[in-house]
């Protein structure tokens, strides 16, 4: 797909504290893009640079081929739907929905029919005559998402969008926003704190950490092979291992870690020589526990002793000693029905993965 919005070294000092530091970054056309990371590390601020309320200190902003770094707000393709949603809570959903096209003087009769179009979109057509405060959280996330959708817009900016709504609403509500975002085709830009909401919603992500982007890809790129220790740390979950690299192949790496006591396998995605020193990372749920040493050739396998566990109901997490002191964490499935547990306390067990299960990290 071809570039639709392309942010060339864009910088954003405020004072001496550099917010954004020098960011490229090449959005399609259709794209529902978020920035994923924690509070500070920049990702309002390119929103805001983005949506206009925010001028670069240096860089340059495009949107379809047009250069808009100077542009005010309302001259950009853009409308931006805010974290707190910022409702009129004097008027009802549809003047709420209505009130930029009326800005706009836009006639009667179409606002009318684009306020229909709207409120059935975001299923709200039985609350248009409601105020704000006769709404749920959920209803009033989708009466600003109209608002800001009713406009036309090329780029629709979204800050947080789901942070006020409650852990199982919001679930719901993602699968919403890609629907909507899916049959309208407008480009979407999601800020978010949230890992699980930015790996829902996104086809691509970029993680953020102090001004700049560690990495950018697709959730299972970002998932499945970080680049760095900050995003596999930032995305979920996961284990590592220091480790000295002892062979390297076409398949990847060999490594001998004295935190695991073993020689563990690992794909390597950068270029690493032997005598290197590396981390070897698995997540959780890579990897195998049982009481008995598996059997299975080519395997890691390693000897430790459980030392703590917790039960979530769908899957356990178990946090096994390794003879060396290292903690490592295990997510295992809970496939059977059974009030008793599969493990316990201070149960000697083996934990095993597959070489291709473990990835790489050099920094």
């Amino acid at each position: 797909m071809k570039d639709f919005i392309h942010i060339k070294g864009i910088s954003k000092l405020f004072g001496d504290f550099v917010a954004v530091d020098n960011v490229d970054l090449e959005i399609a056309r259709g794209e529902l893009f978020s920035i994923l990371g924690g509070s500070g590390c920049g990702k309002t601020t390119l929103l805001r640079m983005l949506a206009g309320f925010e001028v670069p200190s240096s860089g340059t902003i495009e949107i379809d081929g047009t250069d808009v770094t100077h542009q005010a707000p309302y001259d950009r393709p853009v409308n931006m739907m805010f974290q707190s949603y910022a409702i009129f809570p004097h008027m009802d959903v549809a003047k709420n929905i209505a009130y930029g096209l009326r800005k706009e003087g836009v006639a009667k009769q179409e606002i009318d029919k684009r306020v229909g179009e709207m409120l059935e979109l975001v299923q709200l057509v039985d609350f248009r005559n409601r105020k704000p405060e006769q709404l749920s959280g959920g209803q009033r996330q989708r009466v600003a998402l109209a608002r800001a959708l009713i406009k036309q817009p090329k780029v629709l900016l979204l800050d947080e969008p789901l942070a006020a709504l409650d852990k199982k609403l919001r679930e719901q509500t993602q699968f919403e926003l890609m629907n909507i975002q899916d049959e309208l085709g407008i480009t979407f830009v999601v800020v978010t704190h949230d890992q699980e909401e930015a790996m829902t919603l996104s086809s691509r992500i970029a993680v953020m950490n102090e001004g700049r982007f560690k990495q950018v890809g697709t959730p299972k790129e970002i998932y499945e092979f970080p680049h760095n220790r900050f995003v596999a740390d930032f995305i979920g979950t996961i284990n590592t291992f220091e480790a000295v690299v002892t062979v390297v192949n076409e398949d990847g790496i060999e490594a001998y870690s004295d935190e695991a006591g073993e020689t563990l396998s690992a794909l390597g995605r950068q270029l690493i020589e032997v005598g290197q020193n590396i981390e070897v990372a698995v997540r959780p749920e890579k990897i195998f526990i049982s009481k008995e040493k598996p059997e299975e050739a080519g395997d890691v396998c390693i000897e430790g002793v459980v030392d703590d566990l917790g039960y979530l109901g769908n899957r356990s997490l178990y946090r096994v000693r390794l003879n060396s002191g290292k903690m490592v964490q295990v997510s295992s499935q809970n496939r059977r029905r059974s009030i008793t547990r599969f493990l316990e306390w201070e149960d000697k067990v083996w934990i095993s993965w597959r070489p291709r299960s473990a990835v790489v990290l050099l920094d």
